[in-house]
């Protein structure tokens, strides 16, 4: 498992009050593979919570992935919707979950709000 996903999972507990605003609730299990070795984790998601576990448990969604994509995701370089549309990981449940998760996911290097740049070309800052 490489640094950036652990951190990534890390995080998501001081994370969640910001992303999860919404009514999501549910487990979702991530299936992360290297070769012929599997790493399981377990988050369970409240509106503004997450608890994350490195295990199985019951889950309403599950998430299949390599490593490999699960790096990329959270470093920026893919986006989760585009992996899943084009079969480089697969996902089966509650598709809200998938959906809520997703805001996790750091935007690709070099993207900008494009409300954030139509306020600077109008001179609006707010």
């Amino acid at each position: 498992m490489t640094e950036a996903i652990e951190r990534f999972f890390e995080s998501l507990p001081a994370r969640a009050p910001e992303v999860l605003r919404g009514l999501v609730s549910g487990a979702l299990q991530i299936e992360l593979f290297t070769g012929g070795h599997s790493e399981h984790w377990l988050v369970r998601m409240r509106p503004g919570s997450v608890e994350v576990g490195r295990h199985r448990g019951p889950a309403d969604a599950i998430w299949y992935s390599s490593a490999d994509l699960f790096d990329r995701l959270v470093t920026g370089r893919a986006q989760g919707v585009s992996a899943v549309l084009r079969n480089e990981s697969t996902f089966s449940g509650n598709v809200v979950l998938f959906l809520a998760f997703r805001r996790f996911f750091p935007d690709p290097p070099g993207t900008r709000d494009p409300r954030e740049m139509a306020r600077k070309q109008t001179g609006r800052l707010a």
